[in-house]
């Protein structure tokens, strides 16, 4: 990038660079670091395309190498879009994706009105993304979101309260065992459940930037799920719902540990790729 080029050529250079390079959205993410590095937004992109980058072109160019060497746009620009609402994400939270909102329309689904004072816990919460998304749909609604990590504790709340919902949801620093007898209408996860082996061979964007603690589901994946079932039953009210995120091939192994713990499978959602994504279930 020289400060002659303009907005116009930046995109198209970009563009052509990144497919090059086997990037998933080349377009796009071209599109999103260049108006970031000019801190212009895609209007100002279109009206005015012929203009130079000027002294901005170095930022554009950092950009730029950072998404070569395989970081996501959103770490790069240290925010990520989930359910309308802006999160800022940081490398001590998992990205929240695009794919993980199946969880947050289950959810919806196992509600009969959004009027209610739900009680809503969402295990494991990162950035806060799950548990913002549903309060934002069901404005009477209270939360709780936990996390052993410190960090992303921190995140949640900043996020949370960056939404105007601090005073409807709090965030703990503890671990699941640690929650007893809360009475929680829903509760929301999105646990880790890539297989162990498994963490090596995933996208560099994945495997180099989510954190490894939200990731690794142990030898077969499910270790997670196996320790979530009993923390569900004993904080879901009678008749409460739960709704887990899923990886692909899972849906049969998990559907079968709620079972056993006496949970009903009410629903199996897909994603956008048709992946069933989400699992929603009933206490008895």
């Amino acid at each position: 990038m020289e400060p002659q080029t303009t907005r116009a050529q930046a995109v198209r250079q970009l563009t052509e660079t990144f497919g090059a390079a086997g990037l998933e959205s080349p377009a796009l993410d071209a599109r999103l670091l260049v108006c970031a590095g000019l801190e212009i937004d895609h209007a100002g992109l279109i009206l005015r395309p012929d203009l130079p980058l000027g002294v901005q072109a170095s930022v554009v160019q950092s950009y730029a190498q950072r998404r070569l060497a395989h970081e996501p746009v959103s770490r790069i620009l240290g925010e990520r879009e989930f359910w309308g609402l802006r999160f800022a994400v940081t490398p001590a939270v998992l990205d929240p994706r695009a794919d993980s909102e199946t969880i947050v329309e289950s959810a919806l689904a196992c509600l009969d009105d959004r009027g209610r004072r739900w009680r809503i816990l969402d295990i494991g919460t990162g950035s806060g993304a799950l548990l913002a998304a549903l309060l934002h749909e069901l404005p009477q609604a209270s939360g709780l979101g936990i996390d052993v990590s410190g960090e992303a504790c921190k995140m949640a709340r900043a996020n949370l309260a960056q939404l105007g919902m601090a005073t409807r949801a709090n965030v703990r620093h503890c671990n699941w065992d640690d929650l007893h007898g809360l009475g929680m209408d829903l509760i929301v996860s999105n646990p880790p459940y890539i297989e162990a082996r498994a963490i090596a061979g995933l996208a560099p964007e994945v495997r180099l930037h989510d954190p490894m603690l939200a990731l690794d589901g142990g030898a077969d994946g499910l270790a997670a799920y196996r320790g979530l079932m009993p923390v569900l039953a004993r904080n879901l009210v009678p008749g409460g719902a739960s709704v887990l995120e899923i990886g692909a091939g899972q849906a049969e192994d998990v559907c079968a540990l709620a079972q056993a713990q006496g949970f009903a499978i009410i629903a199996q959602t897909p994603d956008l790729n048709q992946i069933v994504r989400a699992i929603s279930l009933r206490r008895h």
